[in-house]
């Protein structure tokens, strides 16, 4: 895996990770504050060591040296649905509420 996939795929996950806190604020809680967060995902073992190996190397260069660092496993990403409500078709696309003959 190179390193443009590490970071699109860290990129998701942190993203899914941040909706996940904000519609689980319990969970947030246990989350010592200023700690660092490393995703470890079940279904990607590879990105699952690559990110324990980052955090390692990141704690070697820290500003702060005794930062917390919280690791959380997940099984996997549920599949991705949408939240559109009744979408429809317009053809031509500028076309609202009258039909071309």
């Amino acid at each position: 895996m190179n390193n443009d996939e590490v970071m699109e795929k860290n990129l998701m996950l942190g993203f899914e990770f941040s909706l996940y806190v904000l519609q689980h604020p319990e969970f947030a809680q246990q989350i010592p504050s200023n700690s660092r967060v490393v995703l470890l995902p079940g279904d990607d073992p590879e990105l699952a060591r690559i990110n324990r190996e980052i955090a390692e190397r990141a704690a070697q260069f820290d500003d702060e040296p005794n930062r917390p660092v919280v690791f959380v496993s997940f099984d996997r990403l549920l599949p991705a649905r949408s939240r559109l409500d009744h979408p429809r078709l317009l053809n031509p696309p500028f076309a609202v509420s009258s039909q071309v003959s």
